[in-house]
């Protein structure tokens, strides 16, 4: 179920949002029974999810990866890939998987698809993800939808659980950035037609300039100094949900309640 993408894909495109998978999520994979990843429309070749393998694998050494391309000559071209916990299947959102996953990233997959259709597909995708459980403290799996450039210096991206959308990040390289509303051409489908005055949103990037604006003085230290600064400003008039050690990663993460669509 779904639409073949264009494939394109590169190696070590999508880093920044592994690693932000790593930090935020490996104690869920950690604590799973069945620690079961899918990389939801890999592209072309399967770079992106031999990479999540590893990446996922330094903080939650059981996790599995399934790869899922609704493109059948793309699942026989990532064939010779297969190794152990890693392996290839043909399909789309309806996720050709047993069980629920703990962890499901669409990266680039739903750019070419309408804003309306959005939500279907992410109401989809979360009731297939692992459910909460108070007993033990799990919040359930995660979805990781979002967008970045060809060579992954800019991404943006929605996290969401078993009960919808969580929260929002932005990240970049930070020495190619010239100001944080670059990252604009980068926002998820869902966002990335609301960036006009009246949208929460557009106000998030404007303040985000102006902050950014006004840190100039550290620049002197750094673009990660002056990127901490910026953020550290933010905070007052927006629920960023992270700590410096991620800012330092040239990411912010704030809340999807701040920036949800209106109406």
């Amino acid at each position: 179920m779904g639409t073949v993408t264009r494939g394109t894909t590169n190696p070590n495109r999508l880093r920044r949002m592994d690693r932000w998978i790593a930090a935020a999520h490996g104690a869920e994979l950690r604590r799973a029974g069945d620690p079961v990843a899918v990389d939801l429309g890999y592209g072309a070749a399967p770079w992106t999810a031999v990479e999540l393998l590893h990446r996922l694998r330094t903080v939650a050494p059981r996790t599995r990866v399934t790869g899922v391309e609704i493109e059948p000559v793309r699942v026989e071209a990532a064939r010779p890939y297969e190794r152990e916990g890693l392996v290839f299947r043909h399909g789309g959102f309806e996720l050709p998987v047993a069980g629920r996953p703990v962890l499901v990233r669409a990266a680039n997959v739903l750019r070419q698809y309408d804003e309306a259709e959005v939500a279907a597909v992410w109401r989809r995708l979360c009731a297939r993800l692992a459910p909460a459980d108070p007993a033990t403290g799990s919040r359930g799996g995660l979805l990781v939808e979002g967008t970045c450039d060809e060579i992954g210096r800019r991404h943006v991206w929605v996290a969401l659980g078993p009960e919808g959308p969580r929260t929002v990040t932005f990240a970049t390289r930070l020495g190619s950035l010239e100001r944080p509303s670059d990252l604009a051409e980068r926002l998820p489908k869902a966002l990335i037609h609301r960036n006009v005055p009246g949208e929460p949103v557009h106000a998030f990037l404007r303040d985000f300039d102006r902050a950014w604006a006004a840190a100039a003085p550290y620049a002197s230290y750094g673009a990660r100094q002056r990127w901490i600064r910026t953020v550290r400003d933010l905070t007052a008039d927006w629920p960023v949900t992270d700590a410096p050690g991620r800012w330092r990663q040239g990411e912010v993460t704030v809340r999807w309640e701040a920036l949800a669509p209106r109406g």
